[in-house]
C-alpha cells in the first residue's frame, strides 16, 4: 500500500517488533504515518524502528503498566507532536485446557490483552479528546466470536475487547475520536506456523477462502480504520478472517 493515507499523523503500535503488529507498523508508515513501535522487547523495538528509517522510534513499554502506557503516549506526542493513531495490538497466548489451565495463566493473558487495550485507550484517547481527533483501533480475534477449546482465557479476553471498543466509541465520538476493532482469523504468523502441520491445514480447509491470510491483510484492514476513509465509522468490529465464522 503505497498510498498516503496517514501522511503527517502520529501512531502508536504495540507488540510492534514482530508479527502482526510490526506488519501494522510497516503498512502505517508506508502510507506516510511517524510509527512508534512499542514492545516489551525494546531492543527489538529498538531494531524495527530502525529497519523502517526516518519517523520511526522504538520504545520499550510493558502494556499493563499505568505508568508505561502513560508514559509512551507522552514519549510520542513530545517527539512527533501529536497522538493521532493507536494501535492496541499486544498479546500473548497461555493455552491449555479448563482442566489444565492455571490462575496465574487466566490472569496473565487478560491482564495483557484487556488491561492492556484499556490502559491504551486511556492514554490515547486523553490526548485525542484534546486534538477534538483520532482513531484507536483495538485487535481482538474471531476466537473472540467463537471461542476456541483450550483458549478460554484468550477468547475471553478478545471478547472482552470487543466490549471494551464498542463502550469506549460511545464515549468519545462527540469528541471525533473513533474507537473500533479488527478481528484476524488464521493468519500466517511464526505462531500459527509452528502448529502441526495437519491442523493448520484442517483450519484453512474451513475457511471459505481457502487459504491463511497474511498480516499485511490484516495491517491493510488497520489502515482503513485509521485513515479518513473511516471517517464516519466508530464502534465497529471488522472481520479479517476469509469468511471464516461468518
Amino acid at each position: 500500500m503505497d498510498v498516503a493515507l496517514v501522511q503527517g499523523r502520529t501512531a502508536i503500535v504495540t507488540g510492534a517488533a514482530q508479527g502482526i503488529g510490526l506488519e501494522i507498523a510497516r503498512v502505517l508508515h508506508a502510507g506516510g504515518a511517524s510509527v512508534v513501535l512499542a514492545d516489551l522487547d525494546a531492543a527489538a523495538a529498538t531494531a524495527a524502528a530502525v529497519a523502517l528509517g526516518d519517523r520511526a522510534i522504538g520504545v520499550g513499554a510493558d502494556v499493563t503498566d499505568e505508568a508505561a502506557v502513560d508514559s509512551l503516549v507522552a514519549r510520542a506526542v513530545e517527539h512527533f507532536g501529536s497522538l493521532d493513531i493507536m494501535v492496541n495490538n499486544a498479546g500473548i497466548t497461555r493455552d491449555a485446557s479448563l482442566k489444565k489451565m492455571t490462575v496465574d495463566n487466566f490472569d496473565a493473558v487478560i491482564t495483557v490483552h484487556l488491561r492492556g487495550t484499556w490502559l491504551g485507550v486511556r492514554a490515547a484517547s486523553a490526548v485525542m479528546r484534546e486534538q477534538k481527533s483520532g482513531s484507536i483501533v483495538n485487535i481482538s480475534s474471531l476466537s473472540g466470536k467463537s471461542g476456541n477449546p483450550g483458549q478460554t482465557n484468550y477468547s475471553a479476553a478478545k471478547a472482552g475487547i470487543v466490549g471494551l471498543t464498542k463502550a469506549a466509541a460511545k464515549e468519545l465520538a462527540h469528541h471525533n475520536v473513533r474507537v473500533n476493532s479488527v478481528q484476524p482469523g488464521l493468519i500466517r504468523t511464526a505462531m500459527t506456523e509452528a502448529m502441526p502441520p495437519e491442523v493448520f491445514a484442517e483450519r484453512e480447509a474451513a475457511i471459505p477462502m481457502k487459504r491463511a491470510g497474511e498480516p499485511r491483510e490484516v495491517a491493510n484492514a488497520v489502515l482503513f480504520l485509521a485513515s479518513e476513509l473511516s471517517s464516519y465509522i466508530t464502534g465497529g468490529v471488522l472481520e479479517v478472517g476469509g469468511g471464516r465464522l461468518m
